[in-house]
């Protein structure tokens, strides 16, 4: 992961902790960026097809309604954060209560595969 998306993540992660940010209707409302953001990455990692944005817009949804917003941002900080080297990332990746957030992400974005992602019936 490059140091500017590191960044942003951080940077995301202060907004909502500090209740700075695009104004959401309840906890559970991404905004509109971070929806695209997730869509995008998904799509460069899925194929860039219609099939792939229905199911990458499904996920990020699916993980929206179980997930809070903040938590989905304190996660990903954490990922971007593992990918470090140093003492600092070490951290990151040996901290149970980091573990614990992670693993919230995790459960939300298997959920979303089993909703998004299984076989259609032809």
């Amino acid at each position: 992961m490059n140091r500017m998306l590191v960044k942003a993540l951080i940077a995301g992660g202060a907004m909502v902790a500090a209740g700075i940010g695009p104004a959401r209707a309840d906890d559970n409302d991404y905004p509109t960026e971070a929806r695209a953001d997730y869509v995008f990455g998904c799509m460069a990692a899925n194929g860039q097809t219609r099939e792939a944005l229905t199911k990458c817009a499904c996920s990020i949804d699916a993980i929206a309604a179980i997930l809070p917003y903040d938590k989905y941002v304190q996660a990903s900080t954490i990922l971007g954060m593992r990918q470090g080297i140093g003492q600092r990332a070490n951290e990151f990746r040996s901290t149970k209560m980091f573990d614990d957030k992670v693993s919230e992400l995790r459960r939300a974005q298997a959920e979303a595969e089993i909703r998004c992602y299984r076989p259609t019936a032809n």
